[in-house]
């Protein structure tokens, strides 16, 4: 190989491989090459073969090739080889190098240590000094410089000489802690406390607390606090001022000290805080000594020395947490922290919350002593002042509980007895005057309750309000006329007479809406009391036996303008049995009775119309119908005889008081619940036509049609229709007879003889199926009762469905005297 060729090779390996690193290739050429080389042996061999002229010319060029490819494989492994020796070399030197860097770093560290021990044990020498000489600013920060170089010894606690100073330095805090303390003793107690050096010796001791720990501080405040406290303990637990009427000197006196002392206090830091953790030691030591005098007293507390105690201590109370934080504009925004610690405190305003919440939600005093060491240590944490010391006052507040009961109690009875039971005209409402004196007196009384406490004593007082709404209740039923005679008083079984005049039906008309009003209002009082009270009473706070009250009187009031209309309509009943039915000769227009109904009903209608709320003269409407209905029917048995003539006369008259009763609602102006009403009077009334129907029918069939029109009659009613007819008793007994089969279902009735012969065009069609009942339905009773809503339907109206359960049961006036027991 020439030395042109070797030149080319070695710059191409050099190419190929100018680094060590580069060697790692070597393989993956190599093998690359054999490769190449293989390929080209082959294109040789046919090139070869294909110049047989030039063989022996081809096999030197190969020859040659080969022996290149030799040399160039051995430089590659002399390279590689190189390359090893040289990696081995670098180690080992590297080795070397990190002996020496370990090395001068445990000279570097064993050098600094020394000089930091020797620094140590210069300083804790100093320190001694200065604490001996009570150089308390010099000592503060020579403090901090041995703070700092004891913590970079924690690895070597076991090494004697740093066990020793730390020893000392403990033993040199000690005596800090014991000249600290010793002269802050003096602070306080009158003696040269002028002296501008001690007030300054003082300041620069609070330095060296603040370098010690947190407990010194701690300690130190409450000692301070103690003493400071100790004359307040001695003054108001002598015999002079531990009164209840002295309270408020409790807090003139710690005022007083806070305004003299502020500028002397100026020498502790303002972190601690100290006048903020005095005034919770005051306060928990004055509610011990007021919990001792409540206590002692031998009786009941007088109420207006009691309630200024109570109304001075709140006082107080928001003073503090207005100058602390936690006033009451803090607390409606949901911010308790404290003016001093803005800035200060990385708690979120929720979690302190909380964490007092559960510390001092009971203020019961018996906090033990590591509890107050952590309020004591905390400042601006939201802290509740208020309640601190007025809650020892709730357990004895019930005097004035018993005393807001009477006053209330007084003002409802005057209230009653100075109401006239009259309503301008003109006025919208139609309520009584009293009622809304009586809720304006509450809602006074519970503002002043709970601007004293919201807790028990507020509940307490919430009962109290429940007994004078029912007070008011019993006053407003007492007002009520009362049952008079007739149907209904019968069917009550109540004595007495009343004949209600206009002026009555118009009274009754106002306790309705005035019973309405209470219980409405009654439950917004319970809401609002409810969002006030303390969260544990909250969910007893309950008007709904209040409001059953005035729904019961509702009720009745109700019931009673049936009763007093009824008993109008007493002469009109009468007058219909005198008139002569048997000997009437031609039907002509409605009878004089029933002018005289439409009269009675034309006088009242329309005043019941214009005060009773809708719902309630719908359901006046459905008793009066009720009752006139039934009336109506047993009327008609107390008539002598009755001719077909005068059935038919009887017949017009119950259509023309139907359609009376069907105009009612727009006689009264209350429209939108006429289509129920109609149904309803119509079934009311159908009982009494369907008896005429049967009075009219022929007498060969008056049995079918009894039993068709009025399948719940009885055979004592059914003997005295035909006394109605005519029949004397000795004829009547066939015809018995033949209705006697027919009830018990040994004949069977053909469905032509039903219908009876009416002539008159005023007769309504015969009814063959189910006839309608006297009482309404018991779905439509409910419905009725529980449209009227407002908490109406409670008491009398579950009576009234009670009472109606048996309406297919009873007949005649059962259903209806039932509808009334109350």
């Amino acid at each position: 190989m020439g030395t042109t060729d070797k030149q080319n090779a070695l710059d191409y390996i050099n190419k190929m491989f100018p680094t060590e690193a580069s060697l790692s290739g070597v393989e993956p050429l190599m093998q690359k090459i054999h490769s190449e080389i293989r390929r080209v042996d082959t294109e040789i061999l046919a090139a070869v073969r294909q110049q047989s002229n030039s063989g022996s010319k081809a096999r030197e060029d190969l020859a040659a090739a080969t022996h290149a490819v030799q040399e160039l494989i051995y430089k590659i492994r002399e390279i590689k080889s190189k390359a090893e020796q040289s990696e081995t070399m670098v180690q080992e030197i590297c080795r070397d190098i990190k002996k020496l860097d370990f090395a001068k770093k445990h000279i570097t560290t064993t050098i600094t240590a020394l000089h930091r021990l020797t620094m140590l044990v210069s300083a804790v020498e100093q320190l001694q000094v200065m604490a001996s000489k009570r150089q308390y600013k010099e000592a503060a920060a020579q403090l901090e410089a041995v703070n700092q170089l004891c913590s970079h010894f924690e690895a070597y606690k076991d090494i004697p000489k740093i066990t020793e100073l730390r020893e000392k330095f403990k033993s040199i805090k000690q005596i800090l802690k014991s000249h600290v303390s010793s002269d802050f003793s003096s602070l306080g107690t009158g003696k040269d406390i002028e002296e501008t050096n001690l007030l300054q010796q003082l300041s620069d001791a609070c330095l060296v607390v603040d370098a010690l720990e947190p407990s010194v501080r701690e300690e130190l405040v409450k000692n301070f606090c103690s003493r400071e406290l100790t004359s307040y303990q001695q003054i108001f637990e002598g015999a002079e001022l531990a009164k209840l009427d002295k309270t408020e000197r409790r807090y003139a006196w710690i005022k007083r000290r806070l305004r003299t002392n502020e500028e002397i206090w100026k020498i502790f830091p303002s972190s601690w805080h100290v006048p903020y953790l005095l005034c919770i030691q005051f306060c928990k030591l004055t509610r011990t000594q007021l919990e001792e005098i409540l206590h002692n007293l031998k009786e009941k507390p007088d109420v207006g020395t009691l309630l200024l105690a109570l109304q001075r201590t709140l006082e107080f109370e928001e003073e503090l947490a207005e100058k602390f934080g936690g006033g009451s504009l803090n607390r409606e925004s949901g911010n308790d922290i404290g003016e001093d610690n803005v800035g200060n405190n990385t708690q979120t305003i929720s979690d302190i919350r909380k964490k007092y919440e559960k510390k001092l939600a009971a203020h019961d005093g018996t906090e033990n002593e590591e509890k107050d060491r952590k309020d004591l240590s905390v400042h601006g944490a939201g802290f509740n002042f208020h309640g601190i010391i007025s809650s020892c006052f709730e357990p004895y507040l019930t005097v004035y509980v018993e005393l807001e009961e009477k006053t209330l109690m007084e003002h409802l009875e005057k209230l009653v007895q100075e109401e006239t039971w009259d309503i301008e005209e003109g006025t919208q409402t139609n309520i009584l005057s009293s009622s809304m004196q009586v809720f304006l007196i509450i809602r006074r009384s519970l503002k002043r309750c709970s601007a004293l406490t919201k807790k028990q004593t507020l509940f307490n007082l919430f009962k109290v309000f429940q007994k004078i709404l029912k007070a008011y209740a019993t006053k407003l039923f007492a007002r009520l006329p009362k049952v008079g005679t007739g149907i209904v008083a019968a069917a009550t079984g109540m004595d007495g007479q009343i004949k209600t005049s206009d002026r009555d039906e118009r009274i009754i008309c106002y306790i309705v809406n005035t019973a309405e009003y209470c219980q409405n209002t009654s439950g917004e009082l319970a809401e609002n009391v409810s969002k006030i009270v303390d969260a544990q009473y909250a969910d007893k706070i309950d008007m709904s036996e209040v409001q059953d009250e005035f729904s019961a009187v509702i009720t009745k009031a109700l019931v009673t303008l049936v009763h007093g209309i009824e008993n109008k309509f007493d002469a009109e009943m009468v007058a219909m049995t005198r008139l002569p039915w048997g000997t009437l000769e031609s039907v002509g227009d409605q009878s004089d009775y029933v002018n005289g109904i439409n009269t009675i009903l034309a006088s009242s209608i329309p005043v019941l119309g214009r005060l009773l709320n809708p719902l309630y003269f719908q359901f006046f409407l459905d008793k009066l119908a009720s009752s006139l209905g039934p009336r109506f029917y047993l009327n008609i048995f107390k008539c002598k005889h009755i001719s077909e003539t005068g059935a038919q006369q009887m017949l017009l008259d119950t259509q023309a008081i139907k359609t009376i009763l069907l105009d009612i609602p727009s006689l009264g102006k209350q429209t939108s619940t006429a289509a129920g009403y109609s149904k309803f009077v119509s079934r009311e009334m159908s009982k009494a036509e369907a008896l005429l129907k049967v009075i009219l029918s022929p007498l060969d069939s008056v049995a079918d049609t009894y039993c068709a029109l009025l399948p719940e009659g009885t055979p004592s009613e059914f003997q005295r229709i035909l006394d109605l007819k005519g029949l004397k008793r000795a004829d009547q007994q066939s015809i018995l007879d033949d209705y006697n089969k027919r009830k018990s279902g040994a004949y069977q009735p053909s469905m032509n003889t039903v219908a009876p012969a009416v002539s008159s065009p005023s007769a309504a069609p015969v009814i063959a199926a189910n006839p309608p009942a006297i009482i309404p339905l018991k779905e439509e009773l409910v419905a009725r009762a529980a449209a009227l809503g407002k908490g109406a339907a409670t008491t009398g109206f579950r009576r009234i469905l009670a009472l109606t359960e048996s309406t297919n049961k009873d007949r005649k006036d059962g259903s209806f005297r039932k509808l009334f027991i109350g």
